[in-house]
């Protein structure tokens, strides 16, 4: 249509990544930072992950990075985050 500007769906993909990729660098934080970090794998709803040392992680940092809640067995730990656990689980396989 003559007038219209065009979509910008491109930037909203972007700036959704962005904030994907903002999200992730807290989750890692909270792990205890991306060395700590042994496999990272996402289920429907959680993070599921491996780490060396589960005394680096800092459930505070990961609830306000939007983590619903953490579950820890040992040095499994799953982070509860909801549907965007897949994406996430991504970025963080991206940075290692």
């Amino acid at each position: 249509m003559a007038g219209r500007p065009p979509a910008k769906q491109p930037e909203r993909r972007n700036r959704g990544r962005k904030t994907m990729a903002t999200k992730a660098e807290k989750i890692v934080a909270g792990l205890g930072g991306i060395d700590n970090i042994e496999e990272v794998e996402g289920c429907i709803t959680r993070l599921r992950t491996e780490v060396k040392d589960a005394s680096l992680i800092d459930e505070a940092a990961l609830k306000a990075a939007g983590a619903h809640g953490v579950v820890k067995m040992g040095t499994a730990i799953q982070v509860v985050i909801g549907t965007d656990a897949d994406p996430i689980a991504a970025e963080i396989e991206d940075m290692m």
